[in-house]
């Protein structure tokens, strides 16, 4: 049973993210710029230009934020048996995760081609991993979610030049 609603809760999610986080392209041309470069030891690589990711947007204060989910919820304490974690940590991890897009599309503009994968993390802790070709410099930075609907949550990423595709397996490779 909960590898089903988990299973339904990734299906709703991509179709959230599909509907609402997809059409930014306003806010992003007005904020892209050509990827800067720098040069080490005569090797060239390309840098992710946080300034274009900057959101604006403060950091809320966790202690009263309004989450959109229940702490008590059924999909809170789902995610929460899952990835045996805290309902706080769960109620928190969901909603960063279905506001991901929004960070996420901001860097994929800048690494086009040399995006390969990208995760996040179900932990305390949760963060977003870019997996990118070599070419790309390893950093990262903590996004502020400007959306409605996780503003002022902090989403931290990590770009890593590994080239690593993700483990996850596709929708048709789930098992119920």
């Amino acid at each position: 049973m909960p590898k089903r609603l988990i299973t339904m809760l990734i299906i709703t999610t991509a179709s959230m993210w599909a509907l609402s986080g997809c059409d930014n392209s306003a806010e992003t041309t007005a904020k892209k710029t050509d990827t800067a470069v720098s040069t080490t030891d005569s090797a060239v690589a390309n840098t992710i230009d946080w300034s274009v990711m900057d959101s604006g947007e403060k950091p809320a204060d966790l202690a009263n934020y309004k989450y959109p989910f229940a702490l008590d919820s059924q999909n809170v304490r789902d995610y929460a048996e899952y990835f045996k974690v805290d309902n706080a940590t769960a109620q928190h991890n969901l909603t960063v995760s279905m506001a991901s897009n929004e960070a996420l599309s901001k860097a994929l503009d800048q690494l086009s081609e040399s995006y390969v994968s990208h995760e996040l993390t179900d932990d305390k802790d949760m963060k977003m991993i870019i997996h990118t070709t070599p070419d790309v410099a390893a950093s990262s930075y903590d996004y502020v979610l400007a959306g409605e609907f996780a503003k002022g949550l902090v989403l931290p990423i990590v770009i890593q030049p590994d080239g690593k595709k993700s483990d996850a397996k596709a929708h048709g490779e789930m098992a119920d």
